[in-house]
């Protein structure tokens, strides 16, 4: 898979509805809102009032932007009673609004536009967000190979902090640790700035990084030149995207299905060909 295709499957997100478009239209709405971000294209209309469900909807959304973490059984129990059977779908669309923005964002900060944006959305009703989005775009991204191994997975283990993933943290990719990972550098990630073994390439792409996931509305100027001295064109798009791909552990963690597979310590996986994760 190459990157050209990419875009086109961030459109085909961005079409894609949770099943009910009220929910849709609020959903963007206040995911715009708590990012500071211009929300993704409505496909409705919210004049009158929010019913329960969906003021329980826009709490949930609101806070799966800001800081996921900060869902706790009793806002996950009441989103999935207010949504029942489509409440995964309704959280996929959620996390779609929630990240697409901060891709556009740090897509334009560093002058490649807004790719994937269309003027006019051709709204698709019936596509199946979850397996557009976890089946489709994720393994897609997963196979982009212009980034190395083991910035890939500095990368990944920051986000997996931040977003306090179970799971995620728990892990480690085969091929990063035969290129020279290791859990001393790992251990660096954490306070990164002063780490004497992460190099510069590393650390401007944890700064941006940290940009994206919180602060998208304000990625200065520093971040920007670090991602551009120290990364091409395709390998900072291939970064973006990786972002966007391993923040989709939101959705586990919103839904506290982030338990790891081992009990102590980590598991080894690999990312194979196809863009899927094999497990050791």
């Amino acid at each position: 898979m190459s990157d050209h295709a990419l875009p086109e499957r961030l459109a085909d997100l961005v079409a894609l509805s949770s099943g009910d478009s009220r929910a849709d239209t609020l959903i963007r709405l206040t995911c715009g809102r708590a990012l500071s971000l211009p929300p993704l294209p409505v496909p409705a209309d919210l004049a009158d009032g929010r019913s329960d469900a969906e003021l329980v909807l826009a709490a949930f959304a609101e806070q799966f932007c800001t800081d996921v973490t900060g869902i706790g059984d009793n806002q996950r129990q009441r989103l999935t009673e207010a949504y029942g059977g489509n409440a995964f779908r309704v959280v996929v669309a959620v996390f779609v609004a929630d990240f697409v923005p901060r891709v556009w964002a740090g897509c334009e900060a560093l002058g490649h536009g807004r790719p994937g944006w269309v003027s006019e959305v051709a709204w698709d009703a019936d596509g199946d967000p979850v397996e557009q989005l976890l089946g489709g775009f994720v393994p897609a991204v997963a196979r982009l190979r212009e980034l190395d191994a083991v910035t890939t997975e500095v990368v990944r283990l920051r986000g997996a902090a931040a977003h306090n993933c179970r799971l995620c943290k728990s892990l480690r990719e085969t091929h990063a640790l035969d290129a020279g990972g290791s859990e001393s550098l790992y251990r660096q990630i954490e306070d990164f700035e002063t780490a004497p073994d992460l190099s510069e390439a590393h650390k401007a792409a944890l700064r941006y990084v940290d940009a994206l996931i919180w602060s998208p509305s304000q990625i200065d100027d520093a971040v920007v030149d670090g991602v551009h001295q120290h990364f091409s064109e395709k390998q900072s798009f291939e970064l973006t995207l990786d972002v966007m791909r391993n923040a989709a552990n939101k959705i586990a963690v919103s839904l506290a299905a982030d338990a790891p597979r081992v009990a102590e310590g980590t598991e080894r996986y690999e990312v194979d060909e196809a863009g899927q994760t094999v497990f050791a």
